[in-house]
């Protein structure tokens, strides 16, 4: 039978690409913007706020799409705006079902105030432990330097200073067409020298050499959506694929395609769910991994993103736990912490999913077919 969506969202799912200030509560956004005098919001309404905050998210294009985030940003820059922002977060992926989840930010986009780096990164760790407390949750951040600026190797200094902290890597992000990963090569060599991790924003809105630079020059472990790897896989008219030398490569080497479905179509970097790449690099079994990138902007959960895989392509438990183990896999928690959370979380999880699943006899209202006391 078709899973629903209460049957996805009480399954134990994994985060890996999920962005802070793409995830507010629309009534957080206003509250906060009262708080400080913030007057560019359209409104008071909550829904009427969330639809504006949508809306570049149907233009097609990835910069569109990211103009939203002035607003969000703007709205987040105060420890206690953070604390709020961050907590809140890792409250709602809890209610989603999310048992493990990285969460991204880039410090460099909250000092307006005149908060310092370290106390941006302090605030919204504090939030993440307020949040994720008394929840079956654990949430590490990742900090983003913007590709576009020129602070990456002080926010890769700043991610290792709070490895120990909560801090689980390093990344880039912004608009990626014109800014490729190699001009930050000193950031990323700076954190594989100190045996850190390195998840890079890469095939997004740029193909294949974007991919290239970020495995091959920069060592990113994991790509952030990583959706134009399919420019390197021809499809004959039989139905066979042959993969080229770097679709190879990120196969055989299992690195982590972070893709976010619903995103992915709103920016253009795939026509639509039934066309998304996603289908195919299931089929080809490379390291996928299903995420929700901005969850208010997209107006999409987890749960959501499954559910749409799973009417789309007609996934079930196996499909799901799958793209969850492979998720679990992939983190940047260490191996030990990876193995309890599959063994004696994800596993046991889906177990019990799918015998509720198994034990649900759908039958219609009624049943012409029954007399009136056997119904």
């Amino acid at each position: 039978m078709p899973l629903t969506l209460e049957e996805i969202r009480a399954a134990p799912k994994v985060l890996l690409h999920d962005h802070l200030d793409g995830g507010l509560r629309p009534a957080t956004v206003i509250e906060l913007a009262r708080e400080i005098g913030y007057g560019k919001l359209p409104s008071a309404d909550t829904d009427e706020v969330a639809r504006w905050l949508q809306r570049g998210a149907h233009r097609g294009h990835l910069n569109l799409y990211l103009d939203a985030f002035q607003h969000t940003v703007a709205v987040m820059q105060t420890r206690e705006a953070l604390i709020r922002v961050a907590a809140e977060c890792a409250e709602d992926l809890a209610a989603d079902g999310v048992v493990y989840a990285e969460v991204r930010f880039a410090p460099e986009l909250h000092v307006a105030g005149g908060l310092s780096l370290d106390e941006v990164v302090e605030a919204v760790l504090e939030g993440f432990r307020i949040g994720g407390s008394g929840r079956t949750i654990t949430v590490y951040a990742l900090l983003p330097a913007m590709r576009t600026a020129a602070r990456s190797l002080e926010i890769a200094e700043l991610a290792v200073r709070y490895r120990d902290a909560g801090v689980a890597g390093f990344d880039i992000a912004g608009a990626e067409a014109g800014s490729p990963p190699s001009r930050h090569l000193d950031a990323f060599q700076y954190v594989a020298r100190e045996n850190f991790h390195i998840t890079i924003h890469a095939g997004e809105a740029f193909g294949l050499p974007s991919i290239w630079e970020a495995v091959q020059w920069c060592g990113a472990a994991g790509l952030g959506h990583g959706v134009r790897i399919v420019d390197d896989i021809q499809i004959t008219p039989a139905g066979h694929a042959t993969l080229g030398r770097l679709a190879s490569y990120i196969r055989d080497r299992r690195i982590p395609l972070e893709m976010c479905p619903t995103s992915n179509v709103q920016t253009g970097a795939a026509p639509s769910i039934a066309e998304h790449p996603i289908g195919l690099l299931r089929q080809l079994t490379f390291r996928v991994t299903v995420n929700t990138d901005n969850r208010l902007m997209s107006g999409v959960s987890l749960s959501s993103e499954f559910g749409r895989l799973a009417d789309t392509f007609g996934y079930g438990w196996r499909d799901i736990e799958w793209l969850t183990i492979n998720a679990m896999k992939s983190a940047f928690a260490h191996f030990d912490e990876r193995l309890r959370i599959i063994e004696t979380i994800i596993k046991p999880g889906f177990a019990t999913a799918r015998a509720a699943s198994d034990a649900v006899v759908r039958v219609p209202d009624r049943d012409p077919g029954l007399a009136p006391e056997a119904r």
